[in-house]
């Protein structure tokens, strides 16, 4: 059977200060489309996977609003985190929990805050991947077609010469993690580099195969609690389990050392929308001059910048350029687009003169 696994218990501390650690990005209509972003995720997942076929993974503070955005969600199908330590013990709690429900299980992993907005074609890539996987013992990364060298993203570089008997399907060489813009050139140039989606397709079976070759302690803890983490003494027992795996990322534990890792590339008008500024090109694209987002704004003698306000409020830019202006939540944040990765920088300063308070 197949299974989808959303991963919604980060942050997102680059969107703040819309987004905070009460109420995180995927929990908030970023976009203006009258559904947040797991929102989104669940609703272009269900042509293919039915409600009891799709798990949530987020952190145990996020419980409440997990079930509030997605009232469809199974109770039993929200796994809660008692501590963020990156993607890989996050997909290993699903992959064990799915082995035990049913050992024949495939798994498509999707983050819950991406921006797809081909959604035909999305799935028709989601089909291919999970076909592909099902088929021989494949882990499977969904790769970006890139339109342009940008820094903020990793890229998988593909071995041309590979032949999996699949159109669009090919053996992963190598990883990078954000490039320099002229190494960013460079990919781009060659032709053989995708955008790093951090959007996985394999069986479950597999997956923990590459969990106890790679993390081996990692996977005798959660092997050996299976049996009481599906019972009333899981939260206690999961608890223990985090407090010693490792902090790490399923592509550096994991995908970066095994030799059965193969991407799908996609064109699927994907973004991770990860920053104020990603959101600012994804506007941009559609030919307008500035993004401008909720309340009332007059854009004067300004271009390339994004300005996201709450509803009724008023402002006016003049002679601005290239400029992430958002007021949320009592804080108004003013950066240039150049800047916009030192805004997880800022948020510690914030957290330093201000307090948790405003974070």
């Amino acid at each position: 059977m197949r299974y989808a696994v959303i991963m919604a218990g980060g942050i997102g501390s680059r969107f703040w200060p819309m987004s905070t650690r009460q109420k995180p990005k995927q929990f908030i209509d970023i976009l203006g489309t009258s559904e947040s972003m797991i929102q989104a995720t669940w609703r272009r997942l269900l042509p293919l996977f039915p409600p009891e076929r799709i798990l949530v993974v987020s952190h145990e503070d996020y419980r409440a609003l997990c079930m509030e955005h997605l009232p469809d969600l199974k109770p039993e199908n929200l796994l809660c985190e008692p501590s963020r330590k990156n993607t890989a013990p996050c997909l290993a709690y699903a992959a064990y929990m799915l082995q035990a429900r049913d050992p024949e299980s495939s798994m498509v992993v999707l983050a819950a805050d991406h921006l797809i907005s081909k959604e035909t074609e999305f799935l028709a890539v989601l089909e291919k991947g999970l076909s592909f996987a099902e088929q021989q013992p494949a882990l499977v990364t969904l790769g970006i077609r890139p339109h342009r060298p940008d820094t903020g993203y990793g890229y998988i570089q593909f071995n041309r010469e590979s032949q999996t008997g699949i159109e669009g399907i090919q053996k992963v060489k190598t990883f990078t993690e954000k490039p320099n813009a002229e190494l960013a050139m460079s990919f781009i140039n060659s032709g053989d580099f995708l955008w790093n989606s951090g959007n996985f397709l394999w069986k479950t079976s597999t997956f923990i195969k590459a969990i106890e070759q790679h993390l081996p302690d990692e996977a005798a803890l959660f092997q050996e609690a299976v049996p009481t983490l599906t019972g009333p003494a899981g939260s206690d027992e999961i608890r223990r389990i985090y407090a010693m795996v490792k902090n790490i990322s399923v592509d550096y534990a994991i995908l970066e050392r095994a030799d059965n890792v193969f991407v799908v590339s996609a064109d699927i008008g994907w973004t991770d929308l990860g920053t104020w500024g990603s959101l600012r090109e994804q506007s941009l694209l559609v030919g307008e001059t500035n993004a401008l987002l909720g309340g009332q704004i007059l854009a004067l003698e300004s271009e390339g910048c994004l300005v996201h306000v709450p509803a009724g409020k008023k402002v006016v830019l003049q002679g601005a350029k290239n400029l992430l202006v958002v007021e949320s939540n009592g804080v108004l944040l003013v950066c240039p687009v150049q800047d916009e990765q030192k805004i997880k920088e800022v948020v510690g300063t914030v957290k330093e003169n201000w307090g948790d308070e405003v974070l």
